[in-house]
């Protein structure tokens, strides 16, 4: 069969490998291409018990292996990942029925390959920055974080399109990267509803016991336990909750900071109010997000938040930092709470709004579970990307580069 449009995109991470939010955006976006019409070929690292091509929904997967060569250090691995996946993608293109019309790299970590890419096969590359480093860290302090920085001004500088999901990360991007307006697209993330659907919170009174006791209310944390999302904010902000809500409070991801605010806990001797979940699978996470009297999310730096659409979709109402990608997501008052970032006593004002006034918490969940429905489908967002893919073929068509 014949498509309209052939595909081939990069992420280091796809699942079931999951680090961030790359890996779930790159899954439900490809999938949607690919009910729309359009052949997708997803390139990205191996992950133990998983096949090295599988089709899923449509989109091809090839996984490339990513540990074969020794590494001193994580730069030099995501050298050496690069050429492994340079080498592999080139043999896929050469070897699919349809000829690829777009390379489209979802972040630095796969930035070699895809320009390598590009000039040898001569056709468009596109990008979406879903971070910078200067943001995530706040400046640019080491060589490690310099060598991250640069490697992305030269992916931006090399993307026929570079795509930002939200008009924060358009403006921050444009400054990080000194780039033209018509460069820069956005297009929002997603979030997938059906995945909340047939769960209602009553039918989790079981669940729910094993983290809270029923007299608790659940207050929940999703995310990477790092700097730039404002976990330490929160933790800070558990006493005076407690103040005025009986809460538990569950954390759930892995990081660096997980000793440091253990350390935190222990010293307020909260460790029996405050639970590190770690790591867990996507059935337990849905059931949380139903389960949470509360969601927030406290980030420094946020280009998007996709945390926050997820529980919007779960009806769990959000508290969120008026930040970023964030900013735009939330209205006040209306889809949610916003609340001053970095500060534990706005945020704490925050939280316990939401969780003393149970009107006012199915208010603003409501409203926001409606906003997610309309504005942020993955139907709708292959829709703009595919535009996007259009334009940009419509573009190279007349240039010297055809």
């Amino acid at each position: 069969m014949k498509h309209e449009l052939s595909v081939m995109m990069f992420s280091w991470e796809f699942p079931p490998r999951v680090i961030g939010g790359i890996s779930p955006h790159v899954y439900f976006l490809s999938k949607s291409l690919a009910r729309n019409g359009v052949k997708v070929y997803v390139v990205t690292c191996d992950f133990p018990d998983t096949p090295a091509h599988e089709v899923i929904d449509g989109v091809e997967v090839y996984r490339v292996d990513s540990y074969k060569n020794p590494a001193p250090d994580f730069a030099t691995w995501v050298y050496l990942m690069n050429l492994n996946m340079q080498r592999e993608a080139a043999a896929i293109v050469n070897k699919v029925a349809d000829k690829i019309d777009v390379f489209h790299a979802h972040d630095w970590l796969v930035a070699t390959a895809c320009i390598g890419l590009k000039h040898v096969f001569r056709k468009p590359l596109l990008t979406t920055m879903h971070s910078t480093e200067i943001g995530r860290r706040d400046g640019l302090h080491t060589d490690t974080e310099r060598m991250i920085h640069e490697t992305e001004a030269w992916l931006t500088y090399e993307a026929w399109r570079v795509i930002c999901c939200s008009n924060y990360m358009v403006s921050h991007v444009k400054w990080a990267f000194g780039l033209p307006e018509d460069k820069l697209a956005m297009v929002p993330n997603g979030v997938n509803t059906s995945v909340y659907e047939g769960i209602e919170k009553e039918n989790l009174k079981e669940f729910r016991a094993k983290f809270a006791l029923p007299e608790e209310k659940i207050v929940l944390y999703v995310g990477r336990l790092v700097y730039e999302k404002g976990i330490h904010v929160l933790i800070n902000a558990v006493p005076k909750i407690l103040e005025k809500v009986n809460a538990k409070f569950l954390i759930v991801g892995n990081g660096y900071m997980k000793d440091q605010l253990l350390n935190i806990a222990r010293s307020m001797r909260l460790e029996h109010k405050i639970l590190f979940l770690g790591f867990v699978d996507e059935a337990t996470l849905v059931k949380l997000q139903k389960c949470a009297d509360v969601s927030v999310v406290p980030s420094l730096f946020e280009p998007f938040g996709i945390v926050a659409l997820e529980a919007m979709a779960a009806k769990s109402p959000v508290v969120v930092s008026d930040t970023g990608g964030l900013s735009e997501i939330v209205e006040h008052d209306v889809t949610g709470v916003k609340v001053y970032p970095n500060n534990p006593e706005s945020l704490a004002w925050g939280i316990t709004k939401v969780l003393l006034d149970e009107n006012y918490s199915r208010y603003v969940s409501e409203n926001a579970y409606r906003k997610v429905r309309e504005n942020f489908d993955w139907n709708r967002i292959a829709e703009q990307t595919m535009q996007i893919y259009r334009a940009v073929l419509g573009e190279y068509s007349k240039s010297f580069w055809a």
